[in-house]
């Protein structure tokens, strides 16, 4: 490692001495120390305050227990950083922080003079506190830039066409060492790198790669996972959605017993189930889409738990799975041919099993023709699920991987509607896109609290010798 780079505790690590314990503390884990030395405590200690290099941290073990306690010291300072507890400085222009644990701080051999040097194309800055922060998805730090100048030498970097070198430094009115220093930590973190990418990792695109990474991995910085969330009274949405208006369709309530004797087997569903985007001349009925409906989503029941202590409020049983039981997902049936319905765009109540006309015929075309464009403009939709996520249903507990869930249960709702359209002997197929921005202006939708994240396509089935009626 670098002895260029200054190292301090990661801001939520505390530390506390009790007669002659020593104990560190982070959100999630803690390590005590038992008679902790004199120059070991005082190290800790400069850790938790000021920011020192690992040769001036070992000199104070040395200079107060002795040169083998000097040697063990580097051994157990490299299991804090591992542990991602070590956070590296190069002042006064940046700090990087662990986000995650197995955490390692390579300093590369590197030839400052010869070699360019350019940013990352996954690197990227945001705002937090305050500061701008530098990320990638390669990496596990987070780099806290202090210095409007570290911003800047990040901009040059990411000068594709104007390699940076050692040199460049200069017209910066940054210190050569400083800069070099400054450098060598971002090659060190990910944010630079030396060799050519991969081909694997050349498949992958910046927001893809982003994606995965935050929605798999746990963030050392993420200091909410230490608390029990709680859902305040004042973010509560309901645990079903407010009925849209009062133009409303009962809906047919099938036989559940009878199915359960007339129906085909599970193996039999899977093993038939098949996109179809082909419908028969005589379209879906109404009783047909209020049978789908019923056995794909329908509220089977409403309870409370006895012991709440995430004020979570009523949960729902429906037929399929939820991460935390909190349903965010509704569906928007958008009508173009059924028979004994309207054309139009619908809600669907799963409580009490219905549809709320939102808006007739005319204002919807534009959704049936881009679900007909998006399934390789093959016969029109006759119905067109849109399915949304009520946002704060799910954020406020999950928040790091809210969206990645919601993507999951649209997965696992995608394969009922087709197990049941199998089953119904009906053509389902599941779209690849839509235009969230135009639905949510024709449902009168705020983006940012419901918009549409998936969209499923269901029509008669074409009548053939192989599939009769």
């Amino acid at each position: 490692m670098s002895d260029s780079f200054t190292l301090s505790f990661r801001p939520d690590i505390s530390l506390t001495l009790e007669g002659d314990r020593l104990t560190l503390q982070s959100t999630s884990e803690s390590l005590t120390l038992e008679h902790p030395k004199p120059g070991l405590q005082s190290a800790l200690e400069h850790l938790l305050h000021s920011a020192l290099t690992i040769a001036q941290l070992t000199a104070l073990v040395v200079e107060a227990d002795g040169v083998e306690s000097g040697l063990s010291f580097e051994a157990e300072l490299q299991k804090l950083i591992y542990l991602g507890w070590i956070s590296h400085s190069v002042l006064p222009l940046a700090t990087a922080i662990p986000i995650a644990e197995n955490y390692q701080l390579i300093s590369p051999v590197f030839d400052w003079q010869q070699q360019p040097v350019t940013l990352s194309r996954f690197a990227f800055l945001h705002q937090e506190n305050q500061h701008f922060v530098l990320e990638s998805p390669l990496s596990k730090a987070k780099i806290i830039l202090l210095d409007w100048r570290a911003s800047a030498l990040i901009a040059k970097l990411a000068q594709f066409d104007s390699p940076f070198r050692l040199e460049n430094l200069l017209e910066t009115l940054i210190d050569a060492e400083i800069g070099q220093s400054f450098l060598e930590l971002l090659i060190a973190t990910q944010m630079i790198l030396l060799e050519p990418e991969t081909k694997a990792l050349a498949q992958w695109q910046f927001h893809n790669l982003l994606f995965h990474r935050q929605t798999r991995s746990e963030r050392l910085d993420d200091l909410r996972k230490s608390k029990l969330p709680r859902f305040e009274d004042h973010q509560r949405s309901g645990v079903v959605k407010s009925p849209m208006s009062e133009q409303v369709i009962p809906l047919e309530k099938p036989d559940l017993a009878i199915l359960a004797q007339t129906d085909c087997s599970l193996t039999q569903a899977i093993e038939a189930r098949q996109s179809i985007r082909e419908y028969d001349h005589q379209p879906i009925t109404l009783n047909q889409l209020g049978e789908f409906l019923y056995r794909c989503a329908r509220v089977k029941e409403v309870y409370n738990l006895e012991d709440d202590p995430m004020n979570m409020g009523e949960f729902t049983k429906r037929p399929y799975p939820c991460g935390g039981g909190l349903y965010e997902l509704e569906i928007y049936p958008v009508i173009n041919r059924c028979q004994g319905l309207n054309s139009g765009l619908y809600h669907y109540q799963p409580l009490s099993h219905t549809l709320h006309l939102i808006v007739d015929k005319h204002e919807v075309e534009v959704l049936i023709y881009d679900a007909w464009k998006a399934t390789g403009q093959q016969d029109i939709p006759q119905v067109l699920f849109i399915v949304t996520a009520r946002f704060g249903r799910l954020f406020w507990k999950y928040y790091a991987i809210g969206y990645g869930l919601i993507l999951k249960h649209i997965g696992v709702l995608y394969q009922t509607f087709y197990l049941v359209a199998t089953a119904m002997k009906l053509a389902p197929s599941a779209i690849g896109g839509g235009n969230s921005e135009q639905f949510g202006l024709i449902a009168n939708l705020n983006e940012y609290e419901e918009a549409s994240v998936g969209e499923f396509s269901l029509g008669s089935l074409k009548q053939t010798n192989e599939n009769p009626s």
